[in-house]
């Protein structure tokens, strides 16, 4: 039996442009990517459960201003911040969700929540709250959630839009999308995903993307693989990204690198920009995107953790 355990995170697919990227910033996303697949590696290193550490992982990003999940998620056209999250395990595959809600200090919770505690798979706004105090999930004030950058960006993004340059420089990717998420193997064979996100800035109010739609940025089965996308939320939820990964392992025999690959590319020609990342039922991760590059890293049972942000070499650490 195959006991060895993997772990795989990203941090959002599409970022600052690498010339534009000082060796400052771009240590503080490693070390920010670090800190979560440290967090997950120390469950499964111990025998603990994909569903754990997957959660574990993303609450490492939550808690991390730099990316766009929690605290430091991006803001609408109102200024209102609206986060979605999901979490699916593979055994059964069990899922929960969460959309359109600010109070949760850890949107991934809400979804696990959801999952654990209700007979219901996605809730919004209000309700996803209300099921959230009622099982003790941690709240924030509003302002925990707020940081001076994102809310610049959607200064700069609505002055543009009132100049008649709407588009202009919302091409770059990292203004177009980012979220968080995690995908793992445990010792017992078990999958589990987990992802979350503040969404697009500038989206209009009540905007849901793929982030907690069950099968297009967030998918688990123990036959196939665990998948958490980023990119271009709309397109992936067109093209149910995350299960088509999944989908092309059982019904065409691919490998996990040639179905997560090919998705990733195919998506790409029709004009969707992002990317996944992936751990098959054997442990085998798959970290594809087809944009300028993907926060990303991934642990297998060995312990060494090794991030990326273009395309380059990993780094251990």
């Amino acid at each position: 039996m195959n006991d060895s355990y993997a772990l795989a995170v990203h941090g959002g697919a599409g970022t600052m442009r690498r010339g534009a990227m000082s060796a400052a910033r771009a240590a503080r996303y490693h070390a920010g990517l670090r800190r979560a697949l440290q967090a997950g590696r120390d469950i499964l290193a111990a025998g603990g459960g994909a569903l754990d550490a997957v959660a574990a992982a993303v609450v490492a990003l939550e808690d991390d201003k730099l990316f766009n999940a929690g605290r430091g998620a991006v803001f609408t056209t109102a200024g209102t911040q609206e986060l979605d999250a999901a979490v699916m395990e593979g055994r059964e595959r069990r899922a929960g969700a969460v959309a359109g809600i600010l109070g949760p200090k850890n949107p991934v919770l809400a979804a696990r929540a959801v999952m654990e505690h209700s007979p219901h798979v996605l809730l919004i706004g209000e309700g996803a709250a209300a099921l959230c105090r009622k099982h003790g999930i941690a709240f924030a004030e509003p302002g925990y959630f707020r940081t001076p950058s994102r809310w610049r960006a959607l200064r700069e993004m609505l002055a543009r839009r009132t100049r008649g340059l709407a588009g202009e420089g919302e091409d770059d990717d990292e203004r177009r999308h980012g979220t968080v998420g995690a995908v793992a193997r445990d010792r017992r064979g078990d999958l589990a995903a987990a992802t979350s996100t503040g969404g697009i800035t500038g989206k209009l109010p009540g905007r849901v993307g793929d982030s907690p739609i069950i099968g297009a940025g967030t998918y688990a089965d123990n036959a196939t693989c665990a998948v958490s996308a980023t990119g271009d939320g709309e397109f992936f939820i067109r093209f149910g990204v995350a299960h088509e990964v999944a989908a092309r392992i059982r019904h065409r025999s691919e490998s996990l690198a040639q179905a997560a690959g090919t998705v990733i590319a195919e998506l790409g020609r029709i004009g969707g920009s992002g990317g996944l990342v992936a751990v098959g039922r054997d442990g085998a991760p798959a970290l594809p995107f087809n944009c300028s590059g993907m926060y990303r890293g991934y642990v297998e049972a060995n312990g060494v953790v090794r991030t990326a942000i273009y395309d380059e070499p990993y780094r251990a650490g």
